[in-house]
């Protein structure tokens, strides 16, 4: 059977005794396919007399009929943000019902009650439906760091004729059905500018070329078991590879420019994907997942209702912190919801400390609100910001000259960022692991040994930023056409060697050494002292080891940055023989 015959033979399954105008109506097709695809059925032995099913028919659709389904609902949801916060998204209620229980029983309202839940993200919230549903959860632990592409990978082996269903689905008609005749993966009839596939005159799912609007991408999928073996294949595949860690399930049945199942086209009022705070708002008004303290807290601050903050979007989750985008009374602002572990990383009250000795200083603007004990930040959104390039000069110059304006203020704040200390505070809070770096702890003493060194030669201690990168340098350009330079999130700032900041910048681009060399060159106006470079060397190794061991915390937490954490690393020891050269150079010359 084609396409158009299974959809006709599924119609008369469902609805026998009816004629060819409803089959039309119910299949999607025309009567005129309708009409062909009768004919065919019937020579090929899958309709008799009457239209009715015959044995044929009736035993391939036991061979292919649905055997259980996994909802995949391990993601934290971070474009549910400031939601999230509190819930899962499986767990958002439309209409006084939960997304993932309204699945469940459209499942069992077809007799499938064999369901795998892929949980991750606050996955004890899901335990409830094991007891009032008899579903089984599998723990994916990577959910903060991989994509749904690895829940999948943890129920290989429970694919067989199988749906695969994303737990922020809401739908108003039931998906499912007792019988089904072809894999296929759902799609919607509303347009998507950001949809990989469309749908050809084959009913094929097709990819889009990046000028080319597809079809909305539900996520529903059908997949009968020889199509389970490719994708099974496909899948292991893909998870070898570090590249596909942020890769969706939907990769694994790409082949040649299209899928390897056929679409299924529904109406975009029928299934809605309740990906965002303003979508759910949009569904149901009332649901009780709208109440957020966060979005409670910024009516309070800006004196409005909640209703009034609208235009809600995520912004990249960043490195520390979890932000949005917001609209309230025509005006942009930004929120600042610290992220996993940060309240062991960064001192609240030192940072508002911090805020209060820049105030007015054209650093930055000023925050419309901090709350030195929950670390929630609200700030005016800028229109038009670029961050610094940190390979074109001209970026690099504007850059450096802020810095070195904002270090000759000369700022003060009572607290200190110690760098040799952090390491220690960041390694203790691995809780007695060892690092994952075989020959850490010889790093380790070859980086302490450079302290006395940078005791020796260090500057006179002020306000340093510490977190000084080319993401926090903001170049924006206001009503008159003039362009301005802000250095933003001062979460880490404290008083240090201003020095710092430079080795700073250096390793978060991933510079080489001649980089490192040209910064410094366009940081001291090229008279930079021998002793003073090889200093910066020596930051450039200590603060290497810091962040490395940043980032060995944050891995424990289920968080991962890639190749950042290894270059960091590299750094530590790299830089450490580079500045123990320089260091016998300056010995030698009497430098």
């Amino acid at each position: 059977m084609n396409i158009q015959e299974c959809d006709i033979m599924q119609a008369i399954f469902l609805h026998p005794f009816i004629n060819q105008r409803i089959l039309s109506e119910l299949s999607g097709h025309s009567l005129g396919i309708v009409n062909r695809s009768i004919n065919s059925l019937r020579e090929k032995g899958y309709l008799g007399e009457n239209n009715c099913p015959t044995i044929k028919a009736r035993e391939e659709y036991k061979e292919k009929s649905p055997k259980n389904a996994v909802i995949l609902a391990a993601g934290f949801g971070v474009r549910m943000i400031p939601i999230n916060l509190e819930i899962p998204k499986g767990l958002l209620e439309v209409n006084n019902e939960p997304l993932i229980e309204r699945l469940i029983k459209q499942l069992h309202e077809v007799g499938i009650t064999e369901i795998y839940i892929v949980v991750g993200f606050m996955k004890e919230r899901y335990e409830y439906l094991i007891d009032e549903y008899g579903v089984e959860l599998i723990v994916n632990r990577a959910y903060a760091s991989k994509n749904n592409l690895h829940s999948l990978k943890l129920v290989l082996d429970k694919l067989s004729n199988t749906y695969i269903v994303p737990c922020d689905i809401w739908c108003d008609r039931n998906p499912f059905h007792q019988y089904e005749l072809y894999s296929w993966y759902m799609v919607s009839s509303l347009v998507d500018d950001d949809s990989e596939v469309r749908v050809n005159r084959k009913l094929e799912l097709v990819t889009t070329s990046k000028s080319e609007s597809g079809n909305a991408m539900v996520g529903i999928a059908y997949l009968l078991g020889e199509d389970c073996l490719s994708v099974k294949q496909r899948v292991e595949a893909l998870c070898g590879d570090g590249a596909y860690d942020d890769a969706f399930w939907e990769t694994a049945l790409y082949q040649k420019g299209k899928m390897i199942v056929a679409a299924k086209v529904v109406s975009a009022s029928d299934v809605v994907e309740v990906n965002t705070y303003e979508q759910l708002r949009e569904l149901d008004g009332e649901s009780n997942q709208l109440k957020s303290e966060v979005l409670d807290l910024i009516a309070e601050v800006l004196h409005g209702s909640v209703k009034e903050i609208v235009d809600i979007s995520v912004l990249k989750k960043g490195m520390t912190n979890r932000s949005f985008l917001f609209s309230f009374k025509g005006m942009k602002y930004i929120m600042r919801i610290p992220g996993e572990g940060t309240d062991q990383l960064i001192n609240r009250r030192q940072e508002a400390q911090v805020y209060r000795a820049i105030e007015n200083k054209g650093l930055c603007d000023n925050t419309v609100y901090l709350n030195p004990a929950t670390g929630y930040k609200i700030t005016r959104f800028l229109e038009g910001v670029r961050v610094c390039d940190p390979n074109r000069i001209s970026d690099l110059e504007n850059c450096m000259k802020k810095l070195r304006g904002f270090h000759d203020m000369n700022l003060k704040v009572e607290h200190q960022f110690d760098i040799f200390g952090q390491i220690e505070f960041y390694e203790k809070l691995w809780g007695g692991r060892a690092s994952v770096y075989r020959d850490y702890q010889e790093t380790k003493q070859n980086v302490l040994s450079l302290k006395n060194y940078i005791t020796k030669y260090a500057s006179q201690y002020c306000l340093t930023h510490i977190d000084a990168v080319p993401d926090n340098f903001l170049f924006y350009t206001d009503e008159t056409g003039k362009e301005h330079l802000q250095l933003t999130d001062w979460e880490y700032a404290g008083m240090q060697d201003p020095h710092v900041d430079i080795a700073m910048f250096c390793i978060y681009s991933f510079y080489d050494k001649n980089q490192v060399d040209r910064l410094i060159d366009l940081y001291f106006e090229n008279q930079c002292l021998r002793n003073v470079r090889t200093k910066i060397y020596c930051y450039i190794a200590a603060c290497g080891l810091l962040w490395s061991n940043w980032c060995e915390y944050k891995c424990n937490l289920g968080v991962e940055f890639g190749e950042y954490s290894l270059h960091q690393y590299r750094y530590a020891k790299e830089y450490y023989r580079i500045a123990k050269k320089e260091m016998e150079i300056g010995d030698a010359s009497g430098e």
